[in-house]
């Protein structure tokens, strides 16, 4: 049997905020919200199968690191998507802005940051 990726979770300085945005951009649901570790406060958000954890700590503290520079860093989360232009004007609606757009065997792609320095991969296969 194989595997599936269940969740993945990540700090954010504002996990409502977070989860606010990929509601609209991705369309997906608040699973789950509350009391988490340390004094934080954590929301899933994604679907019925898989989801994001976002997590705030009491007292959340910027990294200036590059994520590409160190042994554990977060690089990019890829999202599947149906529509990847109608996605790509949402993203723009949300505030971010996209790069580094490609297309290549099997799909089209663009990378875009969103305001916690997180890199995002919106993909779409053909």
């Amino acid at each position: 049997m194989m595997a599936t990726l269940e969740h993945t979770n990540f700090t954010v300085r504002n996990p409502q905020a977070t989860a606010a945005w990929m509601q609209d951009v991705f369309g997906w649901k608040t699973r789950w919200e509350g009391p988490a570790n340390a004094g934080g406060y954590t929301v899933h958000v994604g679907s019925a199968h898989t989801y994001l954890a976002l997590y705030a700590p009491a007292d959340p503290k910027p990294s200036g690191e590059s994520s590409y520079d160190i042994v554990g860093g977060l690089n990019h989360v890829g999202v599947l998507v149906e529509d990847i232009d109608a996605t790509e004007a949402k993203v723009r609606a949300a505030g971010f802005e996209p790069h580094n757009h490609a297309d290549y065997e099997p799909g089209r792609r663009f990378y875009f940051d969103d305001d916690n320095g997180i890199e995002f991969e919106v993909v779409q296969y053909d």
